[in-house]
């Protein structure tokens, strides 16, 4: 840490102490009675954010005060960070003749100990066929083998040593025999005709159906399916950058794959697959992208899934920093490192809207199908005038023709039910079950996730945070990671709505069903566990509650919400509790590799971070600054001179301007923490939207 200034004393003391929380009862009345009229924006006592997890003093600071003081780097399964270093192109070679022909012999000679001499001559004779050039050979069919076994063996010889044959297994016309057939695989070592028949000739044999009607005529053989690469952008979400692409490049976004969402206020990157398409078409995109570049392309195997990441490396720049003085900075930073954070849902998993998905979530689970769709349709507050016009329209003369006309294709549940309601009037089940199956369960998730924060609250209200006590739930010692058990379908339907897949991505990898226990006098006398392993449940089917009087906050919030978390009050599954899985997640959180620094600067618009741009500009300025020429972003553009900016912060000394100053901190948290949660510990400041305008203010 380098410290440069003394800072301006405070000149409007912060409470540091623990807001008061509301009423219970009022809590669960604003869930189980929304009224009609516009919601004020959400605070964050209304999702159960309402301690610290020390009484350490915090700071005054602005987060977000620009896009580019928020800067995120997706942490890969393997745990390397990913950034975006260079546009060049992989080479798409397959390896040259000299080195398969080198590797010839000793694979017939393999083939020949596995399947015999006469076998090994037919594939000899093939081979020599194919290596003249000749794409039209015709199949060749090894001996009769009734061994399963063995037939395994050679379909899997032959993937390991010939890459351009396929093979598969055919029945003789006497529906008896079976036995291998082999031909040359689609690709630049051959092509076959049409019908996928090497000959016309009839051979006894049932040869006339195509090989792999999965594969692509024009795919090379030698290059995994899934183009790999990493995307880079600003000011966007991460769907909205891949609608981009995708309409450029002339696909669906369903197209596209990600282990994660982004936040869209920040320049983030991150890796995203994509199905047999060249890097080269995206590449050629770069100058013609706003906010948004791809590069280190890759081909590989398998496409990415949802969760399928280890976390997110945050760069977080707090401005106009106002504290009493440096150590009190230094004293809550270090706090951080060493306490932690209550692991808190953050505001953004109830949604930006007026409306948090968790009244809907709260709806769908009393089976008021009717009031989850108005809370879906209804005008909102802090939406755009033009928007709420075709909400109020609708509203007072559900003429749906009209709505579906104007409300925007992002909107994904809104249209989706509008165009249920045309085919099925009044059938308000129908439409709701019409919005993509990720999205519905996003709002019991949220639900979840509002009881899960309640009980949070209450875990450190009533018993502090100093360690493990009698009743808590804790992960057994022999299961001490993280994983996720999810639905294989949730991860394949990306039709929602940007803001609401944010929403979505990061409730799956903390739903997990792990062995845990509750925790004894036994084990409080061993000190076997501490407060790392204390989890509270997300409820479900298959998980447990605490053994003390934290499990009751669940039950009673939910029992004035009208919602029992022991028996479903509809036949609706999906929108029922007891019949998830649930999950369990960690109460508290610390930052990891936790670095943090003091600026100063003068200029409101400069970049103190730099990003992956400006480092790639340095190592390639001229093939860097060709790519921006055309691609320049709104607002903060894509600019590479962040280098300059960063040198100039530094040099700052004397200026007729007073220097105002920035405390810049670089964490990683695993996935599903929220960023926003760790910087409302160090500041002790609310992250609610009204909260943060004011100190942007």
């Amino acid at each position: 840490m380098r410290c440069r200034h003394f800072l301006t004393p405070l000149l409007s003391p912060l409470s540091f102490a623990n807001p008061p929380s509301r009423p219970l009862a009022s809590r669960a009345r604003a869930v189980a009675q929304p009224p009609a009229q516009r919601r004020a924006p959400l605070a964050e006592p209304d999702v159960g954010i309402s301690r610290f997890a020390s009484s350490l003093p915090g700071f005054r600071g602005a987060l977000k005060q620009r896009y580019s003081d928020f800067v995120v780097h997706e942490v890969a399964r393997d745990g390397t960070l990913v950034r975006l270093t260079s546009f060049d192109l992989p080479d798409e070679r397959a390896d040259t003749d000299d080195e398969a022909e080198a590797d010839l012999p000793r694979a017939l000679e393999s083939f020949r100990l596995l399947c015999g001499d006469a076998d090994c001559e037919v594939l000899r004779g093939f081979l020599s066929s194919v290596s003249e050039g000749d794409s039209d050979v015709s199949p060749i069919i090894l001996s009769p083998d009734a061994d399963k076994a063995h037939r395994l063996e050679v379909h899997d010889f032959f993937k390991r040593n010939f890459i351009f044959l396929v093979t598969d297994t055919v029945e003789h016309s006497d529906g008896v025999q079976r036995c291998i057939r082999v031909r040359l695989r689609s690709g630049p070592r051959g092509r076959r005709n049409r019908t996928g028949i090497g000959s016309s000739e009839p051979s006894g044999w049932r040869d006339d159906r195509p090989f792999d009607s999965r594969g692509s005529v024009t795919w090379p053989y030698h290059l995994g399916k899934f183009l790999r690469f990493h995307l880079y952008k600003e000011n966007k979400d991460t769907q909205e950058a891949l609608r981009v692409i995708g309409k450029m490049l002339g696909l669906q976004p369903r197209s596209f794959r990600i282990a994660g969402t982004k936040d869209k206020r920040a320049i983030t990157t991150q890796q995203v697959t994509l199905f047999k398409v060249h890097a080269s078409r995206l590449a050629a995109l770069n100058n013609k992208l706003t906010g948004i570049k791809v590069g280190d392309f890759n081909y590989v195997k398998e496409g990415l899934v949802l969760g399928q990441l280890m976390g997110n490396r945050f760069t977080i720049t707090l401005r106009s920093v106002i504290a009493e003085s440096e150590d009190m900075i230094k004293v809550a930073v270090d706090g951080l490192i060493k306490n932690g954070f209550i692991n808190y849902y953050g505001l953004q998993r109830f949604g930006s809207a007026s409306v948090p998905t968790h009244l809907v979530g709260a709806a769908l689970l009393r089976g008021e199908w009717r009031s989850a769709v108005s809370l879906i349709l209804d005008p909102r507050e802090g939406e755009c005038d033009d928007m709420n016009g075709v909400r109020e329209h609708y509203k007072e003369h559900g003429d749906i023709d009209v709505a579906i006309r104007n409300f925007p294709r992002r909107l994904i549940a809104e249209r989706a039910i509008l165009q249920r309601l045309k085919k099925y009037p009044g059938n308000y089940l129908q439409a709701l079950m019409a919005i993509p199956r990720t999205l519905r369960l996003m709002y019991v998730h949220s639900y979840q996730s509002y009881l899960w924060n309640h009980a949070a609250s209450m875990r450190a209200g009533m018993y502090g945070l100093s360690g493990v006590i009698e009743g808590d739930l804790v992960y057994k010692k022999e299961c001490p990671g993280e994983g996720t058990v999810t639905d294989a379908s949730e991860n394949n339907d990306d039709h929602t709505n940007a803001s609401e897949m944010d929403i979505f991505a990061e409730t799956l990898p903390e739903e997990t069903i792990q062995s845990v226990k509750i925790a004894d006098s036994e084990d409080l006398l061993k000190a076997v566990y501490t407060l790392e392993d204390v989890v509270l449940p997300l409820p479900g089917s298959e998980t447990l509650f605490p053994g003390n009087e934290v499990a009751g906050i669940y039950h009673e919030i939910a029992n004035k919400d009208g919602i029992s978390l022991t028996e479903s009050i509809h036949g609706v599954k999906e929108f029922s509790i007891t019949s998830m899985k649930g999950g369990y997640r960690r109460v508290l959180q610390r930052p990891i590799d936790c670095e943090w620094d003091l600026m100063t600067y003068t200029d409101d618009k400069i970049h103190l971070v730099e990003t992956d741009l400006d480092v790639l500009s340095k190592a390639k300025p001229s093939e860097v600054n060709e790519l921006l020429s055309t691609g320049a972003s709104h607002d903060d553009s894509l600019d590479t001179s962040g280098a300059t900016i960063l040198a100039e912060t530094e040099s700052i000394g004397s200026s007729d301007l007073l220097p105002e100053l920035a405390v810049k901190l670089s964490f990683t948290l695993p996935t599903s923490s929220y960023a926003t949660m760790a910087i409302r510990e160090l500041t002790k400041t609310s992250t609610s939207v009204d909260c943060q305008k004011a100190l942007n203010s």
